[in-house]
């Protein structure tokens, strides 16, 4: 009789997978045309100004004006596609591409309640997930429990793509960078619009993989309590890019090349100390603690080639009162096998949530 360690198993298949995705040539390596110049310069200055010792962590989201249509329509269900120009400042906008300007969200909600006695939650993209349907399948069971569906096409991404881009595989490090910082910004907009305009009794946002590092980042900086639901998420990209999988997607040589242009030659791992430096600004446990701590849970696979146990972790610690679920699998098998434990997840940290206003 032959025994199987099914965790090394799905953990083997990460592998397996990200050889396939990274390591042949069917798709190029990220980042293959460089930092970015002075965009680079720019976010990591913008970003600097979220983290709290400037205090910039609870201004206020702007008001965004969706323009909507339907896209079908039952007598219990109605499924909406809107469109808004993205409410990034003029220097965000500038180095956004031009693709990006305009967000694009998918909104699937349940039609027999009002709306102050319903939920709602916005989906962020995970990494290469450029169209409306595998979160629009993750939401759609939650009407039966009176959840709506919020999905938010990520800038760089389905018809946001820049021309030149191929994929998910982003142009720059500092594409990496904008994607994250308008991404935040949207979806805290999208809450304050569900809150203010639509009228919802609770809100939440979640994401899987570079989705829920998003979402963390939204839940912290929003100035209200929101179930927040990263899914396989690690506590940073230094995690994704520099110790999991994608480090071997990575364009390391057009990097050093670009560094080399403009300064002295640096050796591999002097590249890769600058790329922790510039991806440590994506570490979530710099960010405020959310304001229900309570209400915020994370589900993390065992066996995750892509994100380590201790980077969970390390998220857990610096959000005392947060809970961590683990599924049992790997990163790529998690993604395809859990829902269920995802969706159990939004319930939950739904319920930890008050009313805003107690329905009558």
């Amino acid at each position: 009789m032959v025994t199987v360690n099914l965790g090394m198993l799905h953990y083997v298949i990460d592998h397996v997978y990200g050889a396939f995705m990274h390591r042949t040539k069917i798709s190029p390596p990220f980042f293959s045309r460089g930092w970015g110049g002075t965009k680079l310069e720019l976010l990591e200055r913008m970003i600097k100004q979220l983290f709290p010792e400037v205090g910039g962590q609870n201004w206020p989201p702007s008001l965004i004006e969706p323009i909507w249509r339907t896209v079908w329509e039952t007598r219990t269900a109605v499924l909406r596609e809107g469109v808004f120009r993205t409410p990034c400042d003029e220097q965000l906008m500038s180095a956004l591409p031009p693709e990006s300007h305009n967000a694009r969200v998918a909104f699937l909600a349940p039609k027999c309640m009002p709306p102050q006695k319903m939920a709602c939650v916005v989906h962020l993209a995970g990494t290469g997930d450029h169209t409306f349907e595998r979160r629009l399948r993750l939401g759609g069971p939650l009407l039966k429990d009176n959840i709506a569906t919020m999905v938010l096409e990520s800038p760089f991404y389905g018809q946001r793509r820049p021309l030149l881009q191929r994929g998910a595989k982003l142009l720059c490090v500092s594409d990496l960078l904008l994607l994250g910082r308008a991404t935040i910004e949207e979806a805290r907009c999208l809450l304050h619009w569900l809150d203010s305009e639509a009228g919802f009794g609770k809100m939440g946002v979640c994401g899987l993989s570079m989705g829920g590092v998003h979402a963390a980042m939204v839940g912290s900086l929003h100035p209200t309590p929101v179930a927040t639901l990263p899914f396989l998420s690690p506590h940073s990209a230094v995690v994704a890019f520099c110790e999991g999988i994608l480090k071997y997607g990575t364009a390391w040589e057009a990097l050093r090349e670009d560094l080399a242009a403009q300064k002295a030659a640096m050796t591999l791992e002097e590249v890769r100390e600058r790329m922790r430096n510039v991806l440590s600004l994506t570490d979530v446990t710099r960010f405020p603690i959310p304001k229900n701590p309570n209400a915020v849970i994370f589900v993390a696979a065992t066996d995750d080639g892509y994100i380590p146990k201790h980077s969970v972790l390390e998220l857990q610690k610096a959000w005392p009162g947060s809970e961590v679920r683990w599924v049992t699998g790997g990163h790529v098998s998690s993604f395809l096998l859990h829902n269920g434990e995802f969706r159990r997840a939004i319930v939950d940290g739904l319920n930890r949530l008050q009313w805003k206003e107690s329905p009558q």
